[in-house]
């Protein structure tokens, strides 16, 4: 089990530079420069569905957007995304499907860099793809470090408590 009791080890969670995980040979570098897309939101609009197919991997530029989730049919709100965030690590680098919904709350913008692309570049050079499984177990571990932590300190009181 992780331990979240050291300093060393939260800055171990924090997200890498989007230049570090995109790194690989300059050429390779500048093909996926030259295919990411930017794209503009207008509040309330769609990125991408739960379940349809992944189009790519999304750097959020500017603005909020809101995720949520169709779990045993009920809804459930995944909380609030915001610019900087890299979205769908999972889908990109999974079943190439979308595992939640994504939509712009004010007007917002995206960088896209395209699933084909992206799975070039991951024949063409393979550290890639860890970079990117670097990241996702980063985004897992700080996403239990928000859920199971809290709880953990609601449950512990000293001298009895509750």
């Amino acid at each position: 089990m992780l331990s979240y009791d050291r300093q060393d080890n939260l800055s171990a969670l924090t997200p890498r530079p989007l230049t570090e995980l995109l790194a690989c040979p300059g050429q390779l570098e500048q093909q996926l420069g030259a295919a990411a897309q930017r794209r503009h939101y207008a509040a309330g609009e769609l990125l991408f569905a739960q379940g349809t197919e992944c189009d790519g991997l999304y750097l959020l530029l500017t603005g909020e957007f809101a995720r949520s989730a169709q779990r045993r049919e009920k809804r459930l709100t995944l909380g609030t995304l915001h610019a900087g965030d890299l979205v769908e690590l999972a889908a990109v680098l999974g079943d190439h499907r979308h595992n939640y919904t994504l939509a712009a709350s004010t007007d917002a913008a995206a960088l896209v860099f395209p699933m084909s692309v992206l799975q070039a570049a991951f024949q063409e050079y393979p550290p890639l793809r860890m970079h990117l499984l670097e990241e996702l177990g980063r985004e897992v571990s700080r996403a239990y470090g928000l859920v199971y932590l809290p709880r953990k300190t609601r449950i512990r009181h000293p001298g009895g408590g509750r």
